[in-house]
């Protein structure tokens, strides 16, 4: 308890810096479309924003060390939040898409910070209630902002004003902490090809990961405004998906512990499939109908990222868990990157559907893959644990690391 007492300002911060950018997202997508913004144009301010959560990531740690984590916090907030209030003075979608920029900025530098600073605190006998309580915490304030999208009116000045105060308030939680800061860390060197060498299959499962995730949280809006939802169901319907997600993690990870992680991967990549298709079919069937199939969707794509990280890491020595995580955390973030321009496009050039038809054949690709190399290497029977991994930072696989090393039961 306090171990908990000793976090509470940095799952503090956490939430505060959930509900603030995390609610940029949906309500830049409905905003755009009352304004009049193309699919597109939409499509492109959610690949700007994964741009800058790269550049976040591979920053942030540098910046710790010249100036300190509190500093650093609190730069890398100033940036998000002015990101945010900027919107209703320029209403253009190029200068969007760069304040959606200093967005992402702030949430991978954020993260990156609360994540080195929870690093340097745990002990490996409190490093799994600490995280447990950090997916919990980051998982509760994802489908916050989600239904935040409900009560904030598209394109105006106090709904962006809202989110810019949430994201701003999570500097005092952080900075006013008795907690002493800690050391900073190393960065880790980020060498993609690493995730590669060690598992192409899994290499590729967290490419297809970030085109579907970034897809759905970016342009997912647009989709449910297109089949009928009003702006008040958004909400609703990103918080299923998220829901979804949550609920897979348990059941998946037990699967995936105790039977070939490819064959696992490749089950749950047709139901994505099945998932995108049902999506599809069930848009006209009302209200119920479509949220049922955010949930479903969520329930099938979601896990994918972690499975495929759990795979990548059964052929990691101990001391190469951290590199192997930033570089497959890079390889989601190309995925993420590309996607939400072209969902945009493609549901401008064919309707909504198109959109899960690309992401349905990503997986397709993904399946037909895996079986490539289930014939190419046989499976591993010295595996590490399951472990959902939160797709926050390039040093998030410093705290998951005790867990790799953690056989599978």
């Amino acid at each position: 308890m306090r171990l908990l007492i000793s976090f509470a300002a940095l799952f503090l911060s956490v939430v505060l810096l959930q509900l603030g950018s995390g609610g940029v997202a949906p309500l830049d997508a409905i905003s755009g479309a009352s304004l009049g913004f193309t699919t597109a144009e939409i499509g492109i301010l959610g690949s700007a924003h994964f741009f800058g959560f790269f550049i976040g990531c591979w920053w942030a740690p540098r910046l710790m060390g010249e100036v300190g984590h509190s500093r650093a916090f609190a730069a890398f907030t100033a940036a998000g939040t002015i990101g945010i209030l900027a919107h209703m003075l320029i209403i253009n979608p190029v200068a969007w898409s760069i304040m959606r920029m200093a967005s992402g900025l702030c949430v991978a530098g954020c993260y990156t910070i609360i994540e080195a600073w929870l690093q340097d605190k745990v002990t490996n006998d409190t490093r799994a209630r600490a995280m447990g309580v950090y997916r919990i915490v980051d998982i509760a304030g994802s489908l916050g902002a989600q239904l935040m999208i409900g009560i904030l009116a598209p394109a105006s000045y106090v709904s962006y004003n809202l989110l810019a105060l949430l994201c701003c308030a999570a500097i005092f939680p952080l900075t006013l902490t008795k907690v002493e800061a800690p050391a900073t860390p190393l960065a880790p060197r980020l060498r993609p090809a690493m995730a590669w060498q060690k598992s192409p299959l899994a290499a590729a499962g967290v490419v297809v990961s970030g085109i579907t995730g970034a897809a759905f949280r970016m342009v997912g809006p647009v989709y449910g405004l297109e089949v009928g939802l009003g702006p008040d169901l958004i909400a609703l319907f990103l918080a299923a998906y998220v829901l979804g997600g949550a609920v897979a993690q348990l059941p998946v990870g037990w699967l995936a512990d105790r039977y070939d992680r490819r064959a696992v991967l490749i089950w749950i990549s047709i139901a994505g499939i099945f998932a995108c298709v049902a999506t599809i079919f069930l848009a006209g069937t009302g209200t119920a109908g479509v949220f049922a199939a955010a949930a479903l969707f969520g329930f099938a794509t979601l896990p994918v990222y972690s499975i495929s990280t759990a795979h990548a890491h059964d052929y990691a020595e101990p001391m190469e868990r951290v590199e192997l995580s930033a570089a497959l955390m890079f390889l989601y973030a190309v995925g993420a990157i590309a996607s939400p321009f072209i969902a945009s496009v493609v549901i401008e050039q064919f309707g909504p559907a198109a959109m899960f038809w690309m992401i349905g054949g990503a997986h397709a690709g993904l399946i037909v893959f895996g079986l490539a190399r289930m014939r190419a290497r046989p499976r591993r029977e010295a595996r590490t644990a399951y472990t959902y991994e939160p797709r926050t930072s390039f040093l998030i696989g410093r705290l998951l690391k005790r867990d790799r090393d953690r056989p599978s039961d």
